[in-house]
């Protein structure tokens, strides 16, 4: 018997909504699900650090300037890639660990517009890495890479524009660091 109280009109209402919504979280708990296997079929995983090979999980890390903003980057990537990081302190490499020694970055650039006035208002920038990866009984194996970037000059805006170039450099080296691991994981 449907109750026509206002009261028993209302409780009836809600169990309707109620079930309602319930059909709705089990509609969207199946499509969620559906996704999930789909993305997981497909064999795509979340981006994170590389997986590097067994014997590069301790590294001796050395460089020609240990106290550049690319080698504490390189070693902070490192160590986030679960890699034990032994610096070499200025010691002889032993050879009973793979080195990993980082050459002396360097940064170019070159003139690619000019305002009218004949300043520069457009640089590309070239970000060149070097490497070098020791491991024992093995033929040393030797990597160069450049990053190019282009940078937009405002000498009416100068104090912006070198906060701008140092937010680059640092991405850059983010990238350089990055490319390293991900080249020494393929290895």
């Amino acid at each position: 018997m449907v109750a026509s109280t206002p009261r028993g009109i209302l409780a009836a209402s809600l169990r309707g909504l109620s079930a309602i919504r319930m059909l709705g979280n089990l509609r969207n708990g199946l499509a969620m699900l559906l996704v999930c296997f789909f993305i997981t079929g497909c064999g795509f995983h979340l981006k994170q650090a590389s997986y590097l090979p067994e014997d590069l999980r301790a590294l001796q890390l050395t460089g020609d300037d240990q106290k550049s903003a690319l080698f504490e980057q390189l070693k902070y990537e490192l160590q986030r890639s679960q890699v034990k990081v032994n610096e070499a302190d200025g010691l002889a490499h032993s050879g009973a660990a793979p080195e990993l020694h980082l050459y002396k970055d360097s940064l170019s650039r070159q003139t690619l517009s000019l305002f009218s006035n004949g300043q520069v208002a457009q640089y590309e920038l070239a970000y060149v890495v070097s490497y070098r990866l020791t491991r024992p009984n093995q033929e040393p194996y030797e990597q160069s890479f450049e990053l190019y970037r282009n940078y937009q000059d405002d000498p009416n805006n100068s104090l912006a524009k070198s906060k701008e170039l140092e937010i680059i450099l640092t991405e850059m080296r983010k990238l350089a660091t990055k490319r390293i691991i991900r080249e020494l994981s393929q290895l």
